[in-house]
């Protein structure tokens, strides 16, 4: 496996216009090394820019795709066939980074067959918010019937740019939603909007949690905002110890994965502290310690490069070898799978990029973890596949 090293610690301040951040420094390449061997296999084919996949009971999966489609995979092997699943989504707008997103199955699917998407919604071709919208799929998987908004009011801009939006249950029960700024300089860092955060909320009522760091704020937005200052949230994933890490979209440098924490600031600010308010100023710092002293830093960073990473999610089993308990994490830009050497305290010790997913695939969006303890990744070329990676 190809293998990066980051710096896995703060390691100095860099100048960056008129203020300072402190980041991991650029990743450089170490030569090949021999490693754990992967084997690679195309599930199902003649999707278009599959967003998510959750899995079923009865072995099937479900996969939400951008422009407004649901599919049902009848398994999770090799050559599974593709039926669509006949549901409304007159209301999504389907235009940039937005449309049909992020996916969770209800962890009690075996008794209501529920499961919660989250998509853009529009009205007359308007755009209104980002939405969560739970779901009853039939006992048959034809047909999905919309149970009702779980959470509505998430920021949109209407070229769909930064929309996040992923979905993942954290250990204890909770719903996390990662969202995107909507590329407007304020949002990140007000606590009163629900964009540039990762919301924690009841899976059921989508009610805050009386929990939540914020939970007595007398706005109700603020109630479930569960860390801020975020600029595009694609990717959560729940550690088996309980710790939760995003990855996050940079502008041209710096894509983070963080580890969350409650109440946390992850520094991100266009608007310089409220003083550039017309305009979306990204030559500011991923993490502003400047402006910011207590913002939490990358425990990886890209560096002076982009890999729009995206979908994230933890290997597990001792198939895995070398590789159980790594972090992967999908790129669209930059087309390959990084798997994360996650230390107990949260620190990254090195990234391996597999050559078997380095390019290959093209653009790599969804990343999750099976019922059979494999990856499964979905790609985001237009014409598009789910793909099945396991130890060789």
């Amino acid at each position: 496996m190809r293998r990066l090293l980051p710096p896995l610690l703060v390691l100095g301040l860099v100048s960056c216009g008129a203020d300072s951040v402190s980041r991991p420094a650029p990743a450089t390449t170490a030569p090949p090394e021999t490693g754990a061997q992967l084997r690679v296999e195309v599930v199902a084919g003649g999707l278009e820019h599959p967003w998510d996949i959750g899995f079923l009971p009865d072995g099937t999966a479900l996969v939400t795709q951008r422009p407004g489609r649901l599919a049902l995979l009848a398994d999770h092997r090799a050559g599974a066939l593709v039926h669509p699943v006949q549901a409304d989504f007159g209301d999504v707008l389907a235009t940039g980074e937005g449309g049909l997103m992020g996916l969770l199955v209800h962890p009690d699917f075996a008794a209501d067959r529920q499961f919660t998407t989250c998509q853009t919604h529009q009205v007359g071709g308007n755009a209104v918010d980002v939405r969560l919208v739970t779901w009853r799929l039939s006992e048959d998987g034809a047909r999905a019937d919309r149970v009702g908004d779980l959470l509505t009011g998430l920021p949109v801009n209407p070229s769909g740019r930064h929309s996040g939006c992923r979905l993942a249950l954290a250990a204890d029960g909770a719903l996390l939603v990662g969202t995107g700024d909507t590329a407007r300089p304020t949002v990140a860092q007000d606590r009163t909007s629900l964009g540039g955060k990762v919301l924690r909320l009841d899976l059921h009522t989508g009610a805050p949690l009386p929990d939540n760091p914020f939970a007595a704020a007398p706005d109700p937005r603020e109630r479930l905002v569960h860390t801020l200052g975020h600029r595009n949230v694609q990717g959560l994933a729940v550690r088996p110890d309980g710790q939760v890490f995003s990855a996050e979209h940079g502008p041209d440098v710096d894509d983070e994965v963080n580890l969350l924490r409650p109440g946390a600031n992850h520094g991100w600010d266009p608007s310089r502290g409220g003083t550039v308010v017309g305009s979306y100023d990204e030559s500011v710092p991923m993490t502003d310690l400047r402006r910011f002293p207590d913002a939490v830093p990358a425990v990886w960073s890209s560096g002076d490069d982009t890999e729009a990473i995206c979908g994230a999610a933890f290997l597990s089993g001792p198939q895995w070898g070398r590789l159980d308990g790594a972090l992967a994490v999908t790129a669209l830009k930059g087309s390959k799978l990084l798997l994360l050497a996650v230390q107990p305290d949260g620190t990254v010790r090195e990234v391996l990029v597999p050559p078997e997913l380095d390019g290959t695939f093209g653009r790599l969006r969804a990343a999750r973890t099976g019922p059979d303890g494999a990856l499964y990744v979905s790609t985001s070329n237009g014409d598009d596949e789910v793909v099945r990676i396991s130890p060789s």
